[in-house]
């Protein structure tokens, strides 16, 4: 995906840093992510679902808010009520630049910051939450033994993470005041809840409280094993892939009509993880797919194998080639499934006269079901080998391949 590092003026005039995630091709709405508490813009679940969401057309900005990660200020002089602050400067940042956001996104306490935010962002139309407290005083659990410390001097420095950060009286007084129930209330806007059972930082019950205060359109979805951070890729797939295909619904996005003289338009493959052989399939404005290899392959078995996909073109292809051909003769085809496996075999295993060549070998085991004569199923069977994919395979075809310039 095109990634352009940018940078917009926070609350108090300091430059945020941030990513802006462009779809590969047509820009058809606009996301903007806040990400977790001391957390930053560059945390693989916020890559992820922008990766996700950019397939789907939807260019996503991630920031990080001020004093963390590559943003200027400093942590110290943050609140809550800065971070809104900032959300909002993200927001305008869009708005100026013709992009205003249609969906929000916010992790842990950033979920709960885009909820108390959302009204004022008169553009979205949608909001969806991952692991987010109902009640955003939740994360001075993580230093609890340094309150009366931080209240009694003014500021106190802390550990999160194994990182030390600056906690001022402020921060404290700002969070604790909040109440998130008036906002999700008067929402008016599409709602999704993303939400660990097992998450030990912000418990289930958060999830459970934002659902009961928020009225319909609502949602919630649960992550399973997912650890707060959805630090694992395959739950950072399944969230990404939740909140795309959610969205569509609820932003009404139009798709474009696809290129003159190219009615399928363009089949784009972007590696995902360079680490192993994920990758991202898009096909148009609409479609989505995982490709991958089996762990045996040093894959993680996320999607089906290039071969996987070679050969369900083909049980495709024929089986759609069979129901048009019974549809227009009016036949009683009920049903039809085929079955495909693909080998390499020696050429004269296929009746070749170069022995030792290797060949590609795509069996198909056809079922129809419905009350046909023997003479109607032989005929569909011989329409099998009409499909367009199938000649394809048989004949020869010409791959031209160029190189372009990096995005």
């Amino acid at each position: 995906m095109p990634s352009e590092k940018i940078t917009f003026t926070g609350h108090d005039g300091h430059d945020l840093a941030a990513r802006l995630d462009r779809p590969s091709g047509p820009h058809l709405a606009t996301a903007l992510f806040a990400h977790c508490f001391t957390c930053s813009k560059d945390i693989p679940a916020a890559r992820r679902i922008a990766q996700r969401l950019n397939a789907a057309g939807i260019a996503v900005l991630r920031f990080d808010f001020t004093g963390l990660g590559h943003s200027e200020g400093e942590f110290a002089n943050t609140s809550f009520a800065t971070n809104l602050s900032d959300l909002k400067a993200a927001a305008t940042w869009l708005s100026e630049n013709d992009m205003a956001p249609d969906l929000l996104i916010g992790h842990s306490l950033g979920g709960a910051a885009m909820l108390a935010a959302a009204g004022d962002i008169q553009s979205a139309r949608a909001v969806a939450t991952i692991g987010a407290p109902f009640d955003p005083a939740h994360v001075t659990h993580h230093f609890s033994d340094r309150i009366d410390t931080i209240c009694r001097e003014g500021e106190a420095e802390v550990d999160l993470g194994g990182r030390p950060f600056i906690i001022s009286r402020d921060f404290i007084e700002d969070i604790s005041s909040r109440n998130l129930a008036h906002a999700v209330e008067n929402l008016k806007r599409a709602l999704l809840i993303l939400h660990a059972p097992r998450d030990t930082v912000v418990g289930i019950d958060n999830a459970a409280d934002i659902f009961k205060a928020a009225k319909h359109p609502k949602s919630f979805v649960t992550l399973d094993d997912a650890d707060h951070l959805i630090s694992d890729a395959s739950d950072a797939e399944y969230a990404a892939g939740v909140i795309a295909a959610w969205a569509t619904r609820y932003l009404e996005i139009k798709h474009p009509a696809p290129p003159p003289g190219a009615p399928e338009g363009v089949t784009r493959v972007s590696e995902s993880e360079p680490e192993g052989f994920l990758q991202d399939i898009t096909s148009g404005p609409r479609h989505h797919v995982l490709a991958d290899e089996p762990e045996s392959y040093g894959g993680t078995n996320r999607g089906m194998s290039p071969y996987g996909f070679l050969a369900s073109g083909l049980g495709a292809c024929t089986s759609m080639t069979i129901r048009m051909y019974a549809r227009r003769k009016g036949w009683p085809l009920d049903h039809v499934q085929v079955d495909v496996c693909h080998d390499k075999v020696h050429a004269q295993d296929a009746g070749s006269a170069e022995k030792s060549e290797k060949i590609d070998s795509f069996r198909r085991e056809i079922t129809l079901t419905g009350d046909l004569s023997e003479e109607q199923r032989q005929r569909l069977l011989e329409i099998a080998d009409k499909c367009p994919v199938h000649r394809t395979l048989e004949r020869s075809s010409e791959i031209v391949t160029t190189l372009t310039d990096s995005a």
